[in-house]
């Protein structure tokens, strides 16, 4: 480790897990948006979207540069979260317009939610760092005011996204479980910063809530 960075320790390695994390997914992000944008209706669209993924990769190597700092290596602390990560992107790829921006609307929200939560049992900078590079509500707003307006032409898509975004949420939920068991030093993160058990579930229930009210604001059904 070079001079000047943070000792190595239990704290320090949950740091690390949830910036490789943040980071590996901004770097999935930005992969994930110049793909969906090929479904884009029009190229307004199409132009939206490869905005907001440009910015993402601002964001990773934001992450990267301070994972440095901290004397550790980007891609080996990326590297836990690939295959769990991947997997899920590769089980929820979405057939069409509508079903990108739901994903993106949905799960992205809910992992946003998770992050800016365990952010909050950081130290500055990291704290500050992770919660700016989260996703702003520009790519939600867009895709909440798409969903509604599909909705708005024909109520039956209401259906179809809401069995879709069921199927999201099984399928991150799953891939979550497996990462929690696999990154102890994270999970140790979040027990210790939540207080006991009870401050877990209090976390989980604050994300439930967050999503239902999600769901609801776009007249998708949970």
């Amino acid at each position: 480790m070079s001079q000047g960075t943070e000792p190595a320790g239990p704290e320090s390695a949950a740091v690390v897990d949830l910036l490789g994390m943040v980071a590996y997914a901004e770097l999935l992000a930005f992969e994930r948006m110049a793909v969906d944008a090929r479904l884009a209706p029009d190229l307004r669209r199409r132009a939206v979207l490869s905005e907001m993924a440009a910015a993402e990769i601002d964001n990773y190597r934001r992450l990267a540069g301070r994972m440095a700092e901290l004397g550790a290596d980007a891609e080996k602390a990326m590297a836990p979260y690939v295959t769990p990560l991947q997997e899920y992107h590769e089980l929820t790829e979405p057939k069409d317009w509508l079903e990108a921006l739901t994903k993106a609307y949905v799960w992205d929200s809910i992992a946003d939610d998770f992050v800016r939560e365990v952010a909050l049992f950081l130290a500055s900078p990291d704290r500050d760092l992770v919660l700016d590079v989260l996703h702003d509500s520009q790519y939600s707003d867009f895709a909440a005011a798409e969903i509604r307006a599909a909705i708005a032409v024909d109520p039956k898509v209401a259906n179809r996204l809401s069995m879709w975004a069921r199927r999201l949420v099984g399928e991150g939920l799953s891939q979550a479980q497996r990462v929690a068991g696999e990154r102890v030093a994270l999970t140790m993160l979040i027990m210790q910063g939540s207080g006991d058990q009870a401050g877990v579930q209090g976390l989980f229930k604050r994300l439930t809530a967050a999503h239902t009210t999600r769901m609801a604001a776009v007249g998708l059904n949970n």
